[in-house]
């Protein structure tokens, strides 16, 4: 029975016309969380991340519109708040989804704090998008009135940016594996969890946003997982992505992984958290990490499909 941690990127919630209201995650996760009963039905313990970029900009955009009425959050709060709904929806279905198998394992969402250094250089440079797109002039307001770091982003509008810090300590993580020791399967660090800081006071939020591959590397980690896999849009990861050079990768060295991310192939907004991530987990001991799509998670878990990251 392997402990396997799974990341789910946000395509898991949103239908297949792109559409992601709260409605439709219901749906939209009973498509695509069936291959995770598989793994569950197969002896697997289970351990799922997920991801919240467009609902944490969602919320904020609500809290924007709401602050003439209603004080806004803060954007360690709105991390918190999607973190529990998405946790929800995911750990409704998924429970559904096992017990319609006959399987007895239960589901519990775990709202996740997780430390982060006070001296990390990501609070001195904010890079991380969030939020909606502005006009200049109407992001600079916005920077000026609350303190916002803002910049052009694309060439489609202007967008607030946030300090993106390095995960350190997941704390629920010993709270987690008990759960899994218990036959739980837990849902925990969406969105990469609840960015804090701790001091001999205690703990703080902060307003930041972690990458939640990172983060899930760092969990996978502090329970002593034996695999991790990174679910995305695609079932490989390529090089040269969107040129007549681009190669699709079935295997992945730790070396090769480093050269490749050095010389810039795996954008950091994209499948450079994925790849950093994996190459982490496998040099620290674990057994194994894939970088695939949902259909494909039980031929990546057994070596046979997506991008498998080895020593």
């Amino acid at each position: 029975m392997s402990l396997v941690v799974v990341a789910i990127g946000g395509n898991a919630l949103r239908s297949d016309d792109g559409v992601g209201a709260p409605s439709e995650w219901f749906d939209a996760l009973a498509v695509s969380l069936p291959p995770l009963v598989d793994l569950v039905a197969a002896g697997h313990r289970l351990v799922l991340t997920h991801g919240n970029g467009p609902q944490v900009g969602e919320e904020l955009l609500r809290m924007e519109i709401s602050k003439p009425v209603m004080p806004a959050l803060t954007l360690d709060l709105c991390v918190a708040e999607t973190e529990g709904s998405l946790g929800y929806a995911i750990q409704q279905v998924l429970g559904n989804l096992l017990a319609a198998r006959g399987l007895t394992a239960r589901v519990a969402s775990i709202v996740s704090q997780v430390i982060v250094a006070e001296d990390d250089p990501a609070f001195g440079m904010p890079t991380k998008p969030i939020g909606p797109f502005y006009k200049k002039a109407e992001a600079q307001r916005h920077a000026r009135d609350y303190g916002w770091h803002v910049v052009e982003d694309s060439g489609r509008g202007w967008r607030r940016v946030v300090p993106s810090p390095r995960p350190v300590r997941v704390v629920e993580a010993p709270l987690i594996r008990t759960l899994v020791d218990a036959g739980v399967v837990p849902i925990a660090v969406g969105g990469g969890g609840i960015p804090v800081l701790e001091s001999s006071a205690g703990m703080k939020g902060v307003e930041a946003v972690i990458e939640k591959d990172l983060a899930t590397g760092v969990l996978a980690r502090e329970l002593g997982a034996d695999r991790i896999l990174f679910l995305t849009g695609v079932d490989r990861v390529a090089v040269a992505w969107g040129t007549p050079e681009q190669r699709f990768l079935d295997r992945l060295t730790v070396s090769e992984a480093r050269r490749f991310l050095a010389a810039g192939e795996f954008p950091p907004g994209s499948m450079g958290p994925k790849v950093e991530a994996a190459v982490d987990f496998v040099e620290r001991g674990g057994v194994g990490a894939a970088i695939t799509s949902l259909d494909r998670v039980a031929e990546a878990i057994a070596g046979r499909a997506g991008t498998q990251v080895v020593r």
